[in-house]
């Protein structure tokens, strides 16, 4: 009978514990869990050390978080505080914690050479924006396959669909394209992708994904 009582009390008691640790490797915020504990948590699982700035991730964590409208588990970041020559373009998948894309990108031809630093929303300015972009559907155009994006941010990049601002793919956003001319080709603000990884990508983050670009 003490035998019996002493499981039921171990058992009653290790319960808990294995909700609340499960509960850790859930990507949402709750009340057991700040969002700085579910964000370090990716971002040590996904391995992205060294990798992404943990705060430039922090930041695009919170922009997917908050993004309403949003129906994958996918979160694209764009960092242009580094330079085109650098693979500053990633796609990580949050159900599975994984860094899945990690390749160059380019910027708006007015934004700078081989860092950008002017950015804009105006259009015609051919800058790139930054923000929290949202993906949507696919089609042909004058750069091939390519992705448009709504703006999600206020005065920032609220003018995509205007501007024409979508993710394509160009010959110019190519390693070798660096290799000859030192920096990366520039489009006319729209983060354009190397050609042979173009396709794949879209198809990965296109119909409602989160795109966060930083600078």
């Amino acid at each position: 009978m003490k035998k019996a009582i002493y499981l039921f009390i171990l058992v009653f008691c290790y319960l808990p514990l294995q909700v609340s640790a499960s509960s850790t490797h859930s990507n949402s915020y709750s009340n057991v869990n700040s969002p700085d504990v579910v964000i370090k948590h990716v971002y040590k699982e996904a391995n992205l050390k060294g990798v992404i700035d943990f705060q430039v991730f922090k930041e695009g964590y919170n922009a997917y978080y908050n993004t309403k409208g949003r129906k994958k588990q996918l979160l694209t970041i764009i960092d242009y505080s580094k330079p085109s020559t650098e693979k500053r373009f990633f796609v990580i998948d949050l159900k599975r914690n994984k860094l899945v894309y990690h390749t160059y990108v380019s910027h708006g031809v007015n934004s700078g050479g081989r860092e950008a630093t002017r950015f804009s929303n105006i259009v015609n300015s051919r800058q790139t924006s930054l923000g929290t972009f949202l993906t949507d559907t696919t089609y042909y155009g004058g750069n091939g396959y390519s992705l448009r994006l709504d703006g999600m941010t206020h005065g920032v990049n609220d003018n995509a669909r205007r501007r024409y601002i979508v993710v394509h793919g160009a010959d110019y956003a190519t390693e070798s394209f660096i290799q000859r001319h030192g920096y990366l080709g520039r489009s006319w603000g729209c983060p354009a992708l190397p050609k042979g990884l173009s396709r794949q990508i879209i198809d990965t983050i296109k119909g409602g994904s989160v795109i966060y670009a930083h600078a």
